[in-house]
């Protein structure tokens, strides 16, 4: 089968987006393909293997039955409406029902603590959240710290206060005419990862994801009507509303879902789910592909698979040599944020580089830039930005909503900088060097380190602490903390674990410093500040000798 781009500079030069002065993308494109009454949307698998098939009519009505829940509900367009889910149907549902009844949609990972609720509660002033019987408890310890939280939906059986999302839905009216809402208005927030300070909320409009996701369904995934997309991602990472929803859906794509949230990844579960079922584009994090490659991928048999993708962090060109090797499929990568959509990648339509990010998106300028926002000659390194004057492109975020201090800083003249670090060749190919903040790439999990120093520093044994990401051959990144002790502490493997365990209280349990090493002092700036930069370059030569590090480690456990 053809690829959508066959020449990729033709491409460019011939791409073009339209966005109508109103819009709403759940009415203008999703209900286009529910016109096919047996047209497939989504294959969900529960955890015990049990299929279930949603059509985009199916799918179009229970929208509509959520937004009208909520406008029964007294929510009216604009308001936040928290959701913390895991991989169940209802989170389609629950999203496009968000769009349809112009509420703002806040997704949540279920690995968010009382004390993440509470600051995306508090910060968002969202009046509805909506998550199922095992994380309502989260939400009730801190509901007396969320004023403006009107109504609690439990997708399960409902108890102390909570309204219960089937019984809802089963007395919601399935008539809901179309808003005729401007394009430019809130869609969608998203929180940052936060390194110096909290997570910052990223905004996107009802025109910036839903349509700029064209180029990501189009030319990266490379979906067609045809096609049944699995993306392991989960519905708590912007990378869900990527590839779990509006490019598949942009391209009337099926997607596939596997609601494996009880267990454990296993690399040759996952590989035997792709067997048993008719996927025919892929896309897993460079995490679990460094898994497969461990696979005796030559005894699997793809017979549907036809394309290949990998993002979030960059893939080891032996990784893809040998599941191409194993499976007869290059693996693609691609490059983007929160913020953005689809920023580069390396299309079929290009000769691949190993080591490369490939080539600048359709629609999109890219540019190495200074500290003056001045373009850098090629091959040096700098700060990786988009073009954004004269013209936005239409995937980008709205702003850094609440926070125009912080979406001032992320602008240099005419360009919005990503705060990664790159250079680019005379072919115009992106390679990557490192993050210009001291955000952790773990496992295709961005990991703020403040967060994490707060919660070692809280610790009676901790007078100091310092994280960063230290390189690991199967996460990419692990999360490894410096640690001074107070007076009288002593280090130990017991102290070790003991630190890790409190971590995991106090923030996600994912952030927990995999390895900790106890030092006498930080380096640190004139002014004070703990130079960061400097423990990461100690920790990349380190690598780079191939020696350890004097700290205790804690391997953890698989993703």
């Amino acid at each position: 089968m053809a690829h959508y781009m066959t020449d990729y500079a033709a491409t460019r030069r011939t791409f073009r987006l339209e966005v109508p002065e109103r819009f709403n993308w759940a009415f203008d494109t999703f209900d286009t393909w529910a016109r096919d009454p047996g047209k497939l949307a989504l294959l969900w698998v529960s955890a015990d293997g049990q299929p279930r098939r949603f059509t985009f009519a199916e799918l179009a009505e229970r929208s509509r039955c959520f937004a009208n829940v909520l406008a029964g509900l007294g929510v009216g367009p604009g308001e936040r409406v928290l959701v913390v889910l895991p991989r169940v149907p209802a989170w389609w549902e629950i999203l496009l029902g968000c769009l349809r009844g112009l509420a703002v949609s806040v997704p949540g990972t279920t690995l968010l603590t009382p004390k993440d609720i509470q600051y995306r509660l508090g910060v968002s002033e969202a009046s509805v959240v909506v998550t199922d019987e095992d994380d309502t408890w989260k939400v009730d310890q801190v509901l007396a710290e969320c004023p403006s939280v009107r109504h609690r939906i439990v997708v399960g059986r409902a108890g102390g206060g909570w309204l219960e999302y089937e019984a809802l839905m089963a007395r919601a009216s399935v008539r809901l005419a179309h808003p005729r809402n401007p394009s430019a208005d809130p869609m969608m927030i998203y929180f940052t990862s936060g390194t110096a300070g909290p997570p910052k909320m990223v905004l996107h409009t009802h025109a910036s994801y839903p349509i700029g996701h064209v180029i990501t369904g189009r030319y990266w995934l490379d979906n067609t009507p045809d096609d049944l997309h699995w993306s392991i991602s989960d519905t708590g990472w912007a990378q869900a509303a990527w590839t779990c929803f509006f490019a598949p859906w942009n391209m009337g794509a099926a997607i596939f879902i596997w609601d494996a949230r009880s267990k454990k990844f296993e690399p040759g579960e996952a590989l035997e789910m792709l067997e048993r079922h008719p996927v025919t584009t892929f896309l897993a994090p460079a995490t679990a592909f460094r898994m497969f490659a461990q696979e005796p991928l030559r005894r699997r048999r793809f017979r549907t698979l036809r394309h290949c993708i990998s993002g979030g962090e960059a893939l080891n060109a032996e990784v893809i040599a040998a599941w191409r090797e194993g499976t007869g499929h290059h693996i693609h990568e691609g490059y983007g944020q929160t913020e953005t959509v689809l920023l580069a990648a390396t299309f079929p339509a290009i000769p691949w580089k190993p080591g490369s990010m490939g080539r600048a998106s359709p629609g999109h300028e890219i540019a190495i830039v200074d500290d003056e926002g001045q373009e850098r000659p090629r091959d040096t390194e700098g700060d990786l930005a988009v073009r954004v004057v004269p013209e936005r492109p239409i995937g980008m975020f709205r702003e850094y909503w609440r926070s125009p201090e912080e979406t001032a800083r992320c602008h240099r003249g005419d360009w919005y900088v990503t705060g990664d670090r790159a250079t680019m060749d005379t072919d115009g190919y992106l390679w990557f060097v490192g993050r210009a903040d001291d955000v952790i790439n773990s496992a295709s999990y961005r990991i703020g380190p403040f967060e994490i120093e707060s919660a070692l520093i809280e610790h009676p044994a901790v007078a100091e602490a310092a994280v960063v990401g230290k390189p690991d051959a199967l996460r990419g990144e692990i999360v490894k903390a410096f640690v001074v002790l107070a007076p009288g502490r002593e280090p130990s493997a017991a102290l070790t674990a003991e630190l890790q365990e409190h971590v995991k209280t106090v923030t996600a349990p994912y952030k927990y410093p995999r390895e900790v090493e106890f030092v006498t002092d930080l380096p640190k700036t004139i002014s004070g500040k703990v130079r960061r930069t400097a423990l990461r370059q100690i920790e990349r030569e380190r690598a780079r000798a191939g020696g350890g590090a004097a700290g205790l480690v804690d391997p953890g456990p698989r993703p």
